[in-house]
């Protein structure tokens, strides 16, 4: 596994996504067997960051996040878990409380990263930002991100924020170029935030792609692990995909060993 060092941080370069893990907007119980077992795949497997949200099946992704860990008897100490915070709760005290929510269903007494999922139309980013630093003044959060967030918006939390902002998590893929045209990736690398990119594999797009499967085929690895490595080739740049399949997971792990050479990346269209 290759990492990125980020204000004194030892970050995974590929950590595990829980989108659909207990649901999606609402909890499934019905699929709890199969999202434990994920759960459960990945850690085996060596996956130390973990990124999930209070939005996430309500809050049930959470919960079973906290219990495989358990489960396992991982050690705290040894994982970086990451939660977000709705934008529809960026008040001072609804921040407080979807934190206390969040460790609460996770059954921890602390959170490695804490996001503002999405901007909101109007929000007090000053607000917002007086509970989430009043978090990290209690331990109960050790540092501070956002996501979704623009330019603009990026460089108001970075300096509002009292310890270094850590990310912005945003989606970013070889064709969703977004956050790279927008000024987002430049920034990023400028001042050490990581930019956390989800959705980093449009299945479509790597099964039509010759580019991808010219280089797969010759490095002797999937096409979905050479639309990882052209993520986390890029400095300041770390990805959490999403897999409940054992296989796929392992892949998707040592995609981040997989450093692709300038002209591979050229390949890829930079």
């Amino acid at each position: 596994m290759r990492y990125e060092m980020v204000h004194g941080w030892q970050i995974p370069k590929v950590g595990f996504g829980t989108w659909t893990i207990g649901g999606q907007g609402a909890p499934d119980p019905a699929g709890d067997a199969g999202s434990l077992a994920a759960l459960r795949s990945a850690l085996e497997l060596g996956y130390t960051h973990f990124d999930t949200a209070e939005s996430y099946a309500a809050g049930h992704a959470e919960e079973l996040l906290g219990r495989a860990i358990r489960e396992l008897g991982a050690p705290r100490q040894t994982l970086l878990i990451t939660s977000k915070v709705s934008p529809q709760h960026l008040s001072y005290d609804q921040v407080l409380t979807s934190c206390e929510n969040s460790l609460r269903r996770l059954g921890m007494e602390y959170l490695d990263l804490y996001l503002i999922h999405w901007p909101r139309m109007g929000m007090q980013l000053e607000e917002t930002f007086r509970a989430l630093n009043q978090l990290v003044r209690s331990g109960k959060v050790r540092r501070l991100g956002v996501s979704n967030f623009s330019l603009k918006l990026l460089q108001q939390a970075a300096a509002l924020s009292e310890t270094p902002l850590l990310t912005n998590q945003v989606s970013y893929s070889i064709p969703d170029r977004t956050y790279r045209h927008n000024g987002v990736l430049d920034y990023c690398q400028q001042h050490d935030i990581l930019l956390t990119a989800y959705s980093p594999v449009k299945r479509r797009n790597i099964k039509s792609n010759p580019a991808i499967q010219a280089i797969a085929t010759a490095r002797g690895v999937s096409r979905q692990q050479v639309a990882l490595a052209w993520l986390t080739t890029q400095p300041r740049v770390i990805t959490i995909p999403m897999s409940s399949d054992p296989q796929h997971q392992a892949e998707n792990l040592h995609a981040a060993d997989l450093v692709l050479s300038a002209a591979e990346m050229e390949q890829l269209g930079g």
